[in-house]
Order: C-alpha cells, then sequence, then structure tokens
C-alpha cells in the first residue's frame, strides 16, 4: 500500500515523505500552542489579579516563578501560533506547486491541450469504461501538411503561432464530451465518442475540420494557410480484449495508419482505418527493412535495356535499370523499390551502387556501346551530385563519353538553377545528359533552350499509342519536329511492335528501345548476346579507357 501511494504521489510531482514530515511537524507545533494556551489559562487565572494589585500597591508581587510561567506561555503561544501560520501557508504553497507540476506534466505548453501521455491515459479510461454498445468512441488523428515549409520559411516563432491557432480552432470545434491533444510537433488527436448507427456524424465532423481550420491565419506581414489529412478509427475495429482493458493505443495506431493513407492520397482530406491499410504499411515496413538489408547484402543487380538505332537496326548502347533478387520476395521491379528508397533516404547510395557496376559490366562492352542510367529526382536535390559522379568515373576509370544521364522533367521544377549547375558540370567533362519522359512533365521551350541537354527521350506513353494513329501520332510527330529544330536528338521509349517502329521510322531518324527488341537483360545475357554479334572487347585499349586529366583532376578534388 505504501509502495503504490508512494507512486501515486510521484506521478503528480510531490515528495510523499516531505509531505508526511509538513503534516507531522504541522500537528505538533498547533498541540504545543494549544497546550500553552491551556497553561495560560490556568496560570493566568492566579497571577495576573496579585499583578494587578501589586501594581497598585494593594499587595505585595506575586510569586516569581509563577509570573515566569505565564510569561513563558505567552511567548510560546506567539511562537506556536506564527510558526503554525508559516507552515500553513508552506504546505498551500506546496499544493499549489504540485498542481501546477501535475498541469504541465499533463499538458503540451505551447498549446494547453492534454499531451500524449495524458491523451492516452484519458482515452484509455474513456475506452475501459465504455458500457453502451450503442454507442462508439472515434480517434481523429491529424497532421498539418506540409508545416515543416511554414517552419523553414518564416522561422519557428511563426510556426508556434500556426500551432498555437490550429490548436484553439479544433478545440473550438469539438463537443464537451471530447478529447483533444497534441502528441508532438504538427500531430494532433481528439477522442470523439457518437452513435454506432450514425457514423456520419463523425464524417461529418471530419469535414467541418478541413473546411474551418484550413482557412488561412492572418498574421502582420503575410497569412498562413495550412491543410490538414486526417484518419479516423473505431473502438469497434478493436477486439473485444483490447476495448475490455482499455488499449487506447491500438486505437490511436489504426488512426494514424488512416492518416498516413490521406497523405498518401494528396493530402487535405480524411479516410476511415480499414485493415488492408495496416497489412499494407506492414508489408511497406518489411519492404523498408528488406531494402537496407538488401543493399548492405548487394541484393540489387543492374539489367540491361537495347537501344537501337532505328534507321540502321545497329546496337547503339543499353539502358541500365535497376532490379532487386530478394531472397524472399524473388525478382522485384523498380516501380516497387524506387519510390520506397527515395523515402528512406537510400536511393543515392543504391544509384551509386548499381552505376559503379554499370561501369564495370560496360567496360567489357565495344568502346561505341554507351550505357544510360536513370537519376532520381532526390538525387538532383544534392548540391555535390555531378561531383559524385565524376569520381566514380575516375574510381572505375571508365569514359565519360560514354556515359549518358537521364533526367526527369519533374526536376526542373524543383531547382532549375542548381540542375542547370549539374549538367554543366557533367557536360564539361563530356558526359551526355538526356531529357527522360518527355512530354509528360510540361517542359517549357524556353527551358530546352536554356539547359544543355543533349538528347529527348520521348515518354513511352505516347510512344505505344502511335498504332492508334490519333492524337498521340500529331504529339509524337510535333516532338520530334521540335527536337530538330533544336539540334536535339531523340529516342522513343516503349516500342513494343512492328507497327509502332514502322510509324517511327516514317517520322525520321533516331534510338528506340522497348520490348520489340527485347526485355531487360542481366549482364549474364548481355555478355552472350555481344558475344554473338561480335562487340565483346576482346583486349583492353588502354587508351580509351583512361579518363581525362580533367576527370582526374576532379574526382581527386572531390575524394579530398
Amino acid at each position: 500500500m505504501k509502495q503504490r501511494l508512494a507512486k501515486r504521489s510521484e506521478a503528480k510531482g510531490a515528495d510523499p515523505l516531505v509531505e508526511a514530515s509538513v503534516v507531522v511537524h504541522d500537528r505538533l507545533t498547533l498541540t504545543i500552542a494549544l497546550a500553552a494556551i491551556i497553561l495560560f489559562t490556568i496560570t493566568a487565572g492566579s497571577v495576573l489579579p496579585h499583578l494587578i494589585r501589586a501594581w497598585d500597591g494593594r499587595a505585595a508581587a506575586p510569586d516569581l516563578t509563577l509570573t515566569n510561567a505565564l510569561l513563558l506561555n505567552v511567548a510560546l503561544i506567539l511562537l506556536g501560533w506564527h510558526r503554525y501560520k508559516k507552515l500553513s501557508a508552506e504546505l498551500s504553497e506546496r499544493k499549489i506547486s504540485e498542481e501546477k507540476m501535475r498541469q504541465l506534466a499533463d499538458t503540451d505548453h505551447l498549446t494547453g491541450a492534454l499531451n500524449r501521455r495524458s491523451f492516452t491515459e484519458a482515452a484509455s479510461s474513456a475506452l475501459s469504461s465504455q458500457s453502451d454498445s450503442d454507442r462508439h468512441l472515434a480517434a481523429i488523428a491529424i497532421d498539418l501538411d506540409n508545416f515543416k515549409q511554414v517552419n523553414d520559411l518564416n522561422g519557428h516563432a511563426t510556426g508556434d503561432i500556426v500551432l498555437k491557432e490550429i490548436s484553439t480552432r479544433v478545440s473550438s470545434l469539438l463537443p464537451p464530451d471530447a478529447i483533444f491533444a497534441r502528441l508532438g510537433g504538427d500531430e494532433f488527436a481528439c477522442l470523439l465518442p457518437y452513435d454506432s448507427s450514425r457514423a456520419e456524424q463523425v464524417e461529418h465532423f471530419a469535414g467541418i475540420l478541413i473546411e474551418r481550420v484550413s482557412a488561412p491565419i492572418k498574421l502582420p506581414s503575410l497569412a498562413v494557410e495550412v491543410t490538414l489529412s486526417i484518419g479516423i478509427a473505431s473502438s469497434a475495429d478493436l477486439s473485444s480484449e483490447d476495448r475490455a482493458t482499455g488499449n487506447a493505443g491500438r486505437l490511436i495506431h489504426k488512426a494514424d495508419i488512416a492518416m498516413y493513407r490521406a497523405k498518401k492520397k494528396g493530402k487535405n482530406r480524411f479516410f476511415w482505418f480499414e485493415e488492408a491499410m495496416e497489412t499494407e504499411l506492414r508489408f511497406r515496413n518489411q519492404l523498408e527493412a528488406g531494402i537496407r538489408k538488401g543493399i548492405a547484402n548487394g541484393e540489387f543487380v543492374p539489367y540491361y535495356e537495347q537501344q537501337i538505332d532505328l534507321g540502321t537496326g545497329e546496337l547503339t548502347g543499353f539502358e541500365m535499370l535497376a532490379r532487386w533478387i530478394s531472397p524472399e520476395l524473388g525478382l522485384v521491379g523498380p516501380d516497387i523499390f524506387i519510390p520506397i528508397a527515395e523515402d528512406i533516404g537510400v536511393i543515392a547510395e543504391l544509384s551509386e551502387m548499381l552505376i559503379s557496376q554499370a561501369f564495370e559490366d560496360a567496360k567489357e562492352w565495344a568502346s561505341h556501346l554507351t550505357v544510360s542510367v536513370n537519376i532520381s529526382p532526390v538525387q538532383m536535390r544534392d548540391p555535390w551530385f555531378a561531383q559524385k559522379i565524376l569520381k566514380l568515373l575516375v574510381q572505375h576509370r571508365f569514359p565519360p563519353h560514354r556515359l549518358d544521364i537521364e533526367v526527369t522533367e519533374s526536376c526542373l521544377h524543383e531547382n532549375v538553377g542548381l540542375v542547370r549547375s549539374m549538367i554543366t558540370s557533367l557536360k564539361n567533362q563530356g558526359v551526355r545528359i538526356s531529357l527522360d519522359d518527355f512530354g509528360v512533365g510540361y517542359s517549357s521551350l524556353s527551358q530546352l533552350r536554356s539547359l544543355p541537354f543533349d538528347r529527348l527521350k520521348i515518354d513511352k506513353s505516347f510512344v505505344s499509342e502511335l498504332r492508334k494513329k490519333d492524337e498521340s501520332a500529331k504529339l509524337v510527330d510535333a516532338i520530334i519536329s521540335m527536337s530538330k529544330g533544336l539540334q536535339m536528338p531523340v529516342t522513343a521509349e516503349g516500342i513494343e511492335d512492328a507497327e509502332v517502329l514502322e510509324a517511327l521510322q516514317k517520322m525520321g531518324q533516331m534510338k528506340g528501345q522497348g520490348y520489340h527488341y527485347g526485355r531487360p537483360e542481366p549482364i549474364e545475357a548481355v555478355r552472350i548476346r555481344l558475344a554473338g554479334a561480335g562487340l565483346l572487347r576482346e583486349t583492353e585499349d588502354e587508351e580509351d579507357e583512361i579518363c581525362p586529366a580533367s576527370i582526374l583532376a576532379a574526382g581527386e578534388a572531390q575524394a579530398s
């Protein structure tokens, strides 16, 4: 019992031993004061009349001992009462301080809302005490969209103002029986009771949150707009055991999963939790762990897709495509793991590992065959990207004119100045640069003229539609005509049959690639193909493979 009492007091910020000591001393002081008052009453009854008569000269002085005892009682009364008042005030101040400490421990210091710990406790209590089967609890997870940009652009002081205003807006919309908390950062949550037959009440409330909370926040010098992504989970989604034990953590977790789905589907919206979401998230976590492990174990390998001169039918090079040979999942395509690798921040490491292997593979090919590599937009945000590529060229002694870097149009809209600088650095060393997936990213003609691209790659979504002879054919023809005016060669992606090939050949001279020429192959199959065509190097031409001095200097500078 004492241990439970001590833990409970400590949870509230109190020291039970100190508090007990104060109470004991408080009672002892009061007892002494009361005893002194009783003694004073007894002593004064006999001593005071004698003192009065002695002062008037009608009697002799009273006994000195009794007089001293009376004075001592008066002193004890005054001292005891003073000490009692002081201890009472000290105890009151201690209780006030403990209450403030408890409030600080339970609430968020910035917004005044509950914090994560106290919200979980309150939600658990509400969940375990729920007895009406016609009532459910909805956990609503709220996350601000792109809030980091508010801090980055306007400073953390402005971010704090925004968080307080968002908290005020949300709490003002909640019914009295709801629980509201700031979980941390830009994450909020609330627990909302609702009738089990009227789930639309919760959806209506979520819609109101998105509409009203997202209204511009007007500050002295600017107006800040922040949208919300909301996830909703119902206590009906919990097992009977979780409901009985008040497992609010499980309920909040489900709401978080639904909120991440809202983020993924475009933000500024809400989603109810579904079991499939949790299965997908679990699989996603397994993929993330598998990708990290796969990079360390060398499970990612380059595959190669042929690039053909459509006029002559000759092989001109290969595009390197990433594949993951997973011991658990088998052969995994890049559409699965590339977006995840970008999200978890390992795409640069993965790409550089594959490029290094491609350089070693391509050194076995005939010297006129090129190798093209796709670069993630995430890598293009790295100001040292060009230097890293040059360093790889030096390490593998690979000639830069045989490398073709493919950049997607989406990179141009993020930081065109940085992209221009990196492209120029690479081109100055002899590396070729292609604009990939042209036609889907809305590049302007001025960007094409100002950026020193060597080649345009027409997106396969347009090329594959050529067999229908619809508007896609006109668009491809327009792109080819524009490239001629810019004196920029073209590569057509997605050539899947002879009909598409014939249509492209009529449009002009260009390169092409696609399943019509074969699917991407591992290096073993490439070696067999090149050996049959006499395109494997029988002896190493060292002069061809040695990088220019400028590349060596750039690589050494980067290494240092």
